[in-house]
């Protein structure tokens, strides 16, 4: 599980209730000695990885947001360190938060500080391009997790599968790539893999269960991603996750190629 900064129990509370491998998602704020102190905490209760935000150097222009005014409810995590009570007279309460507090000027460069204050490995969340991939290997990131923020950052930003298999390449097995975005079905999950990934995140479909029928719809949402990936796996004439390759996928560029011949 990725815990999320601005959730609204505390990264403490989440460690004590459940044994599961727990990461930590970071935006990285204006006071540098508050995004410390939370990479310590989570340190301290024993999550495994800091997944960093890196697409996020200024919050998206989400619309439907300002057009309804969103307000945010209180942020736990940073209770104490940092005041949200910020009043948006016109637009998204979010929006006006996040340019408030968080460091617009957070670059590849930083990326050392923030390895200099944890010995937990760093993922760096938000890669679409090979050049990208690349920089990350350079200021030594454990992990790349391809994604485009749920396309809530930037409209016509490609579709996280179409560039999976660039960042893959571009990686070379060096750190593991991940996939966030788009996992609807265990057919999703089955095409990621197949492209390179080790794992896909899993957002909506999770906040979408809970919705429905709380804890236990979170669960059943779960075991149909994984009963569908199975399903698909057999039916592909797969008895593993090893045995998921390329092959087992064809991508527009593919039937392109294949046009040409």
């Amino acid at each position: 599980m990725v815990l999320s900064i601005s959730s609204t129990c505390t990264l403490e509370e989440v460690a004590a209730c459940c044994n599961a491998v727990r990461f930590f998602q970071l935006c990285v704020y204006k006071r540098r000695d508050i995004t410390a102190k939370l990479v310590q905490r989570a340190e301290n209760n024993g999550y495994k990885a800091i997944v960093l935000t890196g697409d996020s150097p200024r919050h998206g222009g989400r619309e439907a947001d300002i057009k309804n005014k969103i307000i945010i409810p209180e942020l736990k995590n940073v209770e104490g360190l940092l005041s949200t009570k910020i009043v948006a007279d016109k637009g998204s309460n979010l929006d006006a938060l996040a340019n408030q507090t968080r460091d617009p000027s957070f670059s590849w460069e930083d990326i050392g500080w923030l390895k200099s204050i944890t010995k937990l490995p760093i993922l760096i969340k938000g890669l679409l391009t090979h050049e990208d991939a690349l920089k990350a290997l350079e200021v030594g990131a454990a992990g790349i997790i391809v994604s485009n923020h749920g396309g809530r950052q930037l409209d016509y930003c490609p579709p996280t599968i179409s560039v999976l298999e660039e960042v893959v390449r571009a990686v070379g097995g060096k750190v593991p790539v991940f996939l966030d975005g788009g996992v609807r079905q265990g057919t999703d999950i089955f095409k990621a893999m197949a492209l390179g990934a080790q794992a896909v995140l899993v957002g909506r479909p999770v906040l979408y269960g809970l919705a429905a029928k709380g804890e236990n719809g979170v669960r059943r949402v779960l075991e149909m991603l994984k009963e569908e990936l199975e399903l698909t796996m057999a039916l592909s004439g797969c008895s593993n996750v090893k045995e998921i390759t390329r092959s087992h996928v064809r991508t527009k560029h593919d039937r392109q190629l294949l046009s040409l011949l």
